[in-house]
Protein backbone atom coordinates (compact mmCIF):
# COMPACT_ATOMS: atom_id res chain seq x y z
CA UNK A 1 0.00 0.00 0.00
CA UNK A 2 1.26 3.48 -0.82
CA UNK A 3 2.09 5.67 2.15
CA UNK A 4 -0.75 7.97 3.24
CA UNK A 5 -1.89 9.72 6.38
CA UNK A 6 -5.46 10.61 7.24
CA UNK A 7 -7.13 13.80 8.38
CA UNK A 8 -10.56 13.92 10.00
CA UNK A 9 -11.77 17.43 9.28
CA UNK A 10 -14.01 18.79 12.04
CA UNK A 11 -13.29 22.44 11.34
CA UNK A 12 -16.01 23.38 8.88
CA UNK A 13 -18.00 26.49 9.74
CA UNK A 14 -21.10 25.86 7.62
CA UNK A 15 -22.84 23.32 9.88
CA UNK A 16 -24.59 23.78 13.19
CA UNK A 17 -26.77 21.16 14.88
CA UNK A 18 -29.01 23.09 17.23
CA UNK A 19 -29.06 21.88 20.83
CA UNK A 20 -26.71 18.93 20.55
CA UNK A 21 -23.72 20.97 19.38
CA UNK A 22 -23.97 23.28 22.38
CA UNK A 23 -22.23 20.56 24.39
CA UNK A 24 -19.95 18.75 21.94
CA UNK A 25 -18.62 18.73 18.41
CA UNK A 26 -20.48 16.63 15.83
CA UNK A 27 -17.87 13.88 15.92
CA UNK A 28 -18.71 13.28 19.58
CA UNK A 29 -22.46 12.87 18.96
CA UNK A 30 -23.88 9.59 20.20
CA UNK A 31 -24.98 7.52 17.20
CA UNK A 32 -27.22 4.47 17.12
CA UNK A 33 -26.95 4.05 20.87
CA UNK A 34 -23.39 2.77 21.20
CA UNK A 35 -21.20 4.64 18.69
CA UNK A 36 -19.97 8.19 18.20
CA UNK A 37 -20.08 9.76 14.75
CA UNK A 38 -16.29 10.03 14.58
CA UNK A 39 -15.98 6.25 14.97
CA UNK A 40 -16.89 5.83 11.30
CA UNK A 41 -14.12 7.89 9.64
CA UNK A 42 -11.47 6.62 12.05
CA UNK A 43 -12.58 3.01 11.56
CA UNK A 44 -12.41 3.56 7.80
CA UNK A 45 -8.79 4.66 8.17
CA UNK A 46 -7.89 1.86 10.55
CA UNK A 47 -9.49 -0.85 8.41
CA UNK A 48 -7.64 0.59 5.39
CA UNK A 49 -4.35 0.24 7.32
CA UNK A 50 -3.88 4.01 7.43
CA UNK A 51 -2.62 4.45 10.97
CA UNK A 52 -1.30 8.01 11.02
CA UNK A 53 -4.48 9.98 11.69
CA UNK A 54 -4.88 13.64 12.59
CA UNK A 55 -8.19 14.85 14.03
CA UNK A 56 -8.81 18.59 13.82
CA UNK A 57 -10.99 20.04 16.58
CA UNK A 58 -12.21 23.62 16.88
CA UNK A 59 -15.02 23.86 19.42
CA UNK A 60 -16.17 21.91 22.50
CA UNK A 61 -13.31 19.38 22.41
CA UNK A 62 -13.63 17.69 25.81
CA UNK A 63 -16.22 15.05 24.98
CA UNK A 64 -14.45 14.10 21.76
CA UNK A 65 -11.02 13.87 23.38
CA UNK A 66 -12.40 11.72 26.23
CA UNK A 67 -13.84 9.34 23.65
CA UNK A 68 -10.74 9.17 21.44
CA UNK A 69 -8.31 8.57 24.30
CA UNK A 70 -5.10 7.01 23.00
CA UNK A 71 -6.90 5.52 20.00
CA UNK A 72 -6.13 1.94 21.04
CA UNK A 73 -9.78 0.91 20.70
CA UNK A 74 -9.57 1.70 16.97
CA UNK A 75 -7.08 -1.14 16.43
CA UNK A 76 -4.34 1.31 15.51
CA UNK A 77 -0.88 -0.24 15.81
CA UNK A 78 0.66 1.26 18.93
CA UNK A 79 4.22 1.18 17.53
CA UNK A 80 3.82 2.57 14.05
CA UNK A 81 0.41 4.22 14.32
CA UNK A 82 -0.66 7.47 15.94
CA UNK A 83 -3.94 9.25 16.54
CA UNK A 84 -3.21 12.94 17.01
CA UNK A 85 -5.66 15.66 18.00
CA UNK A 86 -4.88 19.12 16.61
CA UNK A 87 -6.55 22.30 17.79
CA UNK A 88 -7.47 25.63 16.27
CA UNK A 89 -6.35 27.85 19.11
CA UNK A 90 -6.72 31.12 17.20
CA UNK A 91 -10.45 30.82 16.58
CA UNK A 92 -12.22 34.08 15.86
CA UNK A 93 -15.42 35.38 17.42
CA UNK A 94 -16.58 35.90 13.85
CA UNK A 95 -17.27 32.37 12.64
CA UNK A 96 -16.69 33.18 8.96
CA UNK A 97 -12.94 33.08 9.67
CA UNK A 98 -13.05 29.69 11.38
CA UNK A 99 -12.58 27.62 8.25
CA UNK A 100 -10.86 24.30 7.73
CA UNK A 101 -8.11 26.11 5.82
CA UNK A 102 -7.49 28.31 8.87
CA UNK A 103 -7.15 25.20 11.03
CA UNK A 104 -4.81 23.50 8.56
CA UNK A 105 -2.68 26.63 8.20
CA UNK A 106 -2.34 26.98 11.97
CA UNK A 107 -0.98 23.41 12.10
CA UNK A 108 0.87 23.42 8.79
CA UNK A 109 4.24 22.61 10.39
CA UNK A 110 2.77 19.40 11.75
CA UNK A 111 1.39 18.49 8.32
CA UNK A 112 4.69 19.24 6.57
CA UNK A 113 6.63 17.06 9.02
CA UNK A 114 4.67 13.91 8.17
CA UNK A 115 6.63 11.36 6.16
CA UNK A 116 3.76 9.94 4.10
CA UNK A 117 3.52 10.97 0.46
CA UNK A 118 -0.28 11.19 0.26
CA UNK A 119 -3.06 12.60 2.41
CA UNK A 120 -6.70 11.56 2.63
CA UNK A 121 -9.06 14.15 4.14
CA UNK A 122 -12.53 13.09 5.27
CA UNK A 123 -15.24 14.90 7.30
CA UNK A 124 -16.62 14.20 10.76
CA UNK A 125 -20.28 14.90 9.93
CA UNK A 126 -20.92 12.09 7.44
CA UNK A 127 -21.63 8.44 8.19
CA UNK A 128 -20.43 5.91 5.61
CA UNK A 129 -17.90 3.14 5.11
CA UNK A 130 -15.17 3.33 2.51
CA UNK A 131 -11.99 1.41 1.78
CA UNK A 132 -9.50 4.26 1.60
CA UNK A 133 -6.73 1.94 0.45
CA UNK A 134 -8.74 1.10 -2.67
CA UNK A 135 -9.56 4.77 -3.17
CA UNK A 136 -5.88 5.68 -2.85
CA UNK A 137 -4.86 3.07 -5.41
CA UNK A 138 -7.54 4.35 -7.79
CA UNK A 139 -6.16 7.86 -7.35
CA UNK A 140 -2.57 6.77 -8.05
CA UNK A 141 -3.49 4.71 -11.11
CA UNK A 142 -5.52 7.57 -12.60
CA UNK A 143 -2.56 9.97 -12.22
CA UNK A 144 -5.06 12.65 -11.21
CA UNK A 145 -4.02 15.59 -9.04
CA UNK A 146 -7.00 15.22 -6.71
CA UNK A 147 -9.60 12.49 -6.29
CA UNK A 148 -12.93 13.31 -4.64
CA UNK A 149 -15.57 10.94 -3.31
CA UNK A 150 -19.23 11.60 -4.12
CA UNK A 151 -22.60 9.95 -3.62
CA UNK A 152 -25.38 10.19 -6.20
CA UNK A 153 -28.83 10.94 -4.75
CA UNK A 154 -32.32 11.53 -6.13
CA UNK A 155 -33.68 13.62 -3.25
CA UNK A 156 -31.34 16.61 -3.27
CA UNK A 157 -34.27 19.03 -3.42
CA UNK A 158 -35.30 18.17 0.14
CA UNK A 159 -32.09 16.85 1.69
CA UNK A 160 -28.35 17.57 1.79
CA UNK A 161 -29.07 21.29 1.56
CA UNK A 162 -26.01 22.23 3.62
CA UNK A 163 -23.69 20.06 1.52
CA UNK A 164 -21.54 20.71 -1.51
CA UNK A 165 -22.24 18.99 -4.81
CA UNK A 166 -19.97 18.07 -7.71
CA UNK A 167 -20.62 18.95 -11.32
CA UNK A 168 -18.98 16.20 -13.39
CA UNK A 169 -18.25 15.66 -17.05
CA UNK A 170 -18.82 12.34 -18.80
CA UNK A 171 -15.37 11.12 -17.77
CA UNK A 172 -16.14 11.83 -14.08
CA UNK A 173 -13.88 14.86 -14.11
CA UNK A 174 -14.88 17.54 -11.61
CA UNK A 175 -15.92 20.70 -13.44
CA UNK A 176 -16.93 22.66 -10.35
CA UNK A 177 -18.04 22.46 -6.73
CA UNK A 178 -21.08 24.38 -5.54
CA UNK A 179 -23.57 24.45 -2.69
CA UNK A 180 -26.70 22.38 -2.99
CA UNK A 181 -29.51 24.93 -3.27
CA UNK A 182 -32.27 22.38 -3.73
CA UNK A 183 -32.80 23.21 -7.40
CA UNK A 184 -32.70 19.62 -8.71
CA UNK A 185 -33.41 16.19 -7.23
CA UNK A 186 -30.63 14.22 -8.95
CA UNK A 187 -27.27 15.43 -7.73
CA UNK A 188 -23.77 14.18 -6.96
CA UNK A 189 -23.25 15.10 -3.31
CA UNK A 190 -19.65 15.77 -2.39
CA UNK A 191 -18.56 13.61 0.53
CA UNK A 192 -15.89 16.18 1.45
CA UNK A 193 -13.31 13.42 0.99
CA UNK A 194 -10.13 14.29 -0.92
CA UNK A 195 -7.06 12.30 -1.92
CA UNK A 196 -3.92 14.11 -3.07
CA UNK A 197 -0.19 14.35 -2.56
CA UNK A 198 0.88 16.04 0.65
CA UNK A 199 2.88 18.66 -1.25
CA UNK A 200 -0.18 19.69 -3.26
CA UNK A 201 -2.28 19.85 -0.09
CA UNK A 202 0.23 22.20 1.55
CA UNK A 203 0.37 24.30 -1.61
CA UNK A 204 -3.42 24.65 -1.67
CA UNK A 205 -3.51 25.66 2.00
CA UNK A 206 -0.99 28.45 1.45
CA UNK A 207 -2.65 29.61 -1.77
CA UNK A 208 -6.07 29.75 -0.10
CA UNK A 209 -4.71 31.87 2.75
CA UNK A 210 -3.29 34.38 0.28
CA UNK A 211 -6.57 34.67 -1.62
CA UNK A 212 -8.96 35.04 1.31
CA UNK A 213 -9.08 34.51 5.06
CA UNK A 214 -12.57 33.05 4.54
CA UNK A 215 -11.57 30.38 2.02
CA UNK A 216 -12.38 26.73 2.68
CA UNK A 217 -10.74 23.65 1.20
CA UNK A 218 -13.75 23.10 -1.08
CA UNK A 219 -13.48 26.68 -2.37
CA UNK A 220 -9.78 26.51 -3.22
CA UNK A 221 -10.26 23.12 -4.91
CA UNK A 222 -13.17 24.57 -6.89
CA UNK A 223 -10.97 27.48 -7.97
CA UNK A 224 -8.34 25.02 -9.21
CA UNK A 225 -10.74 22.87 -11.25
CA UNK A 226 -9.59 24.37 -14.54
CA UNK A 227 -5.90 24.04 -13.70
CA UNK A 228 -5.77 20.65 -11.98
CA UNK A 229 -6.93 17.18 -12.98
CA UNK A 230 -9.65 16.48 -10.40
CA UNK A 231 -11.58 13.24 -10.65
CA UNK A 232 -14.74 12.04 -8.94
CA UNK A 233 -15.20 8.50 -7.62
CA UNK A 234 -18.68 7.23 -6.82
CA UNK A 235 -19.47 5.80 -3.39
CA UNK A 236 -21.82 2.86 -2.94
CA UNK A 237 -23.66 1.83 0.20
CA UNK A 238 -25.16 3.64 3.16
CA UNK A 239 -24.59 7.39 3.29
CA UNK A 240 -25.93 9.91 5.77
CA UNK A 241 -25.00 13.50 6.55
CA UNK A 242 -25.49 15.17 9.91
CA UNK A 243 -25.91 18.78 8.93
CA UNK A 244 -28.82 19.81 11.15
CA UNK A 245 -31.00 18.45 13.93
CA UNK A 246 -33.50 16.67 11.67
CA UNK A 247 -30.79 14.88 9.68
CA UNK A 248 -29.27 13.56 12.94
CA UNK A 249 -32.66 12.25 14.04
CA UNK A 250 -33.38 10.69 10.62
CA UNK A 251 -29.97 9.03 10.34
CA UNK A 252 -30.39 7.27 13.67
CA UNK A 253 -33.91 6.02 12.97
CA UNK A 254 -33.06 4.90 9.43
CA UNK A 255 -30.67 2.27 10.78
CA UNK A 256 -33.35 0.51 12.81
CA UNK A 257 -34.25 -1.19 9.54
CA UNK A 258 -32.15 -4.33 9.15
CA UNK A 259 -31.65 -4.00 5.39
CA UNK A 260 -30.49 -0.41 5.74
CA UNK A 261 -28.15 -1.33 8.59
CA UNK A 262 -26.69 -4.17 6.51
CA UNK A 263 -25.55 -1.62 3.91
CA UNK A 264 -23.44 0.11 6.59
CA UNK A 265 -22.28 -2.62 8.95
CA UNK A 266 -20.14 -5.48 7.65
CA UNK A 267 -18.45 -8.10 9.80
CA UNK A 268 -15.37 -7.77 7.60
CA UNK A 269 -15.29 -3.99 8.12
CA UNK A 270 -15.79 -3.44 11.86
CA UNK A 271 -16.77 -0.07 13.29
CA UNK A 272 -14.64 0.39 16.38
CA UNK A 273 -15.74 2.40 19.38
CA UNK A 274 -14.83 2.94 22.99
CA UNK A 275 -16.68 0.46 25.16
CA UNK A 276 -17.28 0.05 28.86
CA UNK A 277 -18.24 -3.01 30.84
CA UNK A 278 -21.88 -3.12 31.84
CA UNK A 279 -24.58 -5.71 32.28
CA UNK A 280 -26.94 -6.68 29.46
CA UNK A 281 -30.19 -4.78 29.20
CA UNK A 282 -32.88 -6.07 31.53
CA UNK A 283 -36.42 -6.40 30.16
CA UNK A 284 -39.08 -6.61 32.85
CA UNK A 285 -42.25 -8.69 32.67
CA UNK A 286 -44.56 -5.89 31.50
CA UNK A 287 -42.09 -4.37 29.01
CA UNK A 288 -42.75 -4.29 25.28
CA UNK A 289 -39.98 -3.50 22.76
CA UNK A 290 -40.66 -3.50 19.02
CA UNK A 291 -38.55 -2.56 16.01
CA UNK A 292 -35.90 -0.74 18.04
CA UNK A 293 -32.17 -0.65 18.75
CA UNK A 294 -31.44 -0.98 22.46
CA UNK A 295 -27.92 -0.72 23.88
CA UNK A 296 -26.54 -2.52 26.89
CA UNK A 297 -27.02 -1.59 30.53
CA UNK A 298 -30.65 -0.42 30.21
CA UNK A 299 -33.65 -1.17 32.41
CA UNK A 300 -36.83 -1.46 30.33
CA UNK A 301 -40.17 -1.68 32.15
CA UNK A 302 -42.30 0.29 29.68
CA UNK A 303 -43.00 0.28 25.94
CA UNK A 304 -40.44 1.12 23.24
CA UNK A 305 -41.33 1.29 19.54
CA UNK A 306 -39.25 2.35 16.54
CA UNK A 307 -36.63 4.02 18.72
CA UNK A 308 -32.91 4.07 19.47
CA UNK A 309 -32.05 3.64 23.15
CA UNK A 310 -28.53 4.47 24.30
CA UNK A 311 -26.47 2.81 27.00
CA UNK A 312 -27.70 2.83 30.58
CA UNK A 313 -31.16 4.29 29.93
CA UNK A 314 -34.10 3.61 32.22
CA UNK A 315 -37.65 3.31 30.85
CA UNK A 316 -40.01 3.10 33.81
CA UNK A 317 -43.26 1.16 34.10
CA UNK A 318 -46.09 2.55 31.98
CA UNK A 319 -43.76 4.80 29.99
CA UNK A 320 -44.11 4.84 26.20
CA UNK A 321 -41.23 5.81 23.88
CA UNK A 322 -42.03 6.02 20.15
CA UNK A 323 -40.02 7.24 17.16
CA UNK A 324 -37.37 8.71 19.43
CA UNK A 325 -33.62 8.78 19.99
CA UNK A 326 -32.74 8.45 23.67
CA UNK A 327 -29.11 9.21 24.43
CA UNK A 328 -27.12 7.36 27.13
CA UNK A 329 -28.09 7.69 30.77
CA UNK A 330 -31.55 9.21 30.19
CA UNK A 331 -34.51 8.34 32.41
CA UNK A 332 -38.11 8.18 31.21
CA UNK A 333 -40.39 8.19 34.25
CA UNK A 334 -43.55 6.24 34.98
CA UNK A 335 -46.45 6.96 32.67
CA UNK A 336 -44.52 9.39 30.48
CA UNK A 337 -45.30 9.40 26.75
CA UNK A 338 -42.34 10.40 24.58
CA UNK A 339 -42.80 10.61 20.82
CA UNK A 340 -40.66 12.07 18.00
CA UNK A 341 -37.99 13.33 20.38
CA UNK A 342 -34.25 13.40 20.86
CA UNK A 343 -33.58 13.12 24.59
CA UNK A 344 -30.02 14.14 25.41
CA UNK A 345 -27.66 12.46 27.86
CA UNK A 346 -28.74 12.08 31.48
CA UNK A 347 -31.98 13.99 30.96
CA UNK A 348 -34.89 12.97 33.22
CA UNK A 349 -38.51 13.11 32.19
CA UNK A 350 -40.28 12.56 35.49
CA UNK A 351 -43.06 15.12 35.98
CA UNK A 352 -44.05 15.75 32.36
CA UNK A 353 -46.45 13.05 31.21
CA UNK A 354 -46.53 13.89 27.52
CA UNK A 355 -43.63 15.16 25.40
CA UNK A 356 -44.73 14.84 21.79
CA UNK A 357 -43.63 16.59 18.61
CA UNK A 358 -44.56 16.36 14.94
CA UNK A 359 -42.58 13.75 12.94
CA UNK A 360 -41.37 16.38 10.47
CA UNK A 361 -40.04 18.55 13.31
CA UNK A 362 -38.78 16.34 16.16
CA UNK A 363 -38.38 17.83 19.60
CA UNK A 364 -35.31 18.06 21.82
CA UNK A 365 -34.88 17.56 25.55
CA UNK A 366 -31.65 19.17 26.65
CA UNK A 367 -28.73 17.42 28.29
CA UNK A 368 -29.21 16.81 32.03
CA UNK A 369 -32.55 18.63 32.06
CA UNK A 370 -35.36 17.46 34.33
CA UNK A 371 -38.90 17.76 33.01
Amino acid sequence: MAKAFGIVNTSGNHIWVEGLENHRTIGAFSFLGRYRVIDFPISNFSNSEIEQIKVFVRRKPRSLIDHLGTGRHYSINSKRGKLQVLFSQNSSDNDIYNTDIAAFYENIDCIERTHEQYVIITPNFMVFTQNFDTLLQTHIESEADITMLYHSVDNAKEMYLNCDLLNLNKQKGVLSIEKNRGTAKNRNISMDTYVMKKELFVELIKKARKISSMYTLAQIVNKECEELDIRGVAHRGYFATITDFKSYYDANLSLIDGKTAASLFDEDWPIYTRTNDSSPTQYFEDSSVKYSVVSNGCLIEGTVENSVIGRGCVIKKGAVVKNSVILPGALIGEGAHIENQVVDKRAKIIHAKEVVAAPEKPGYVRREDTL
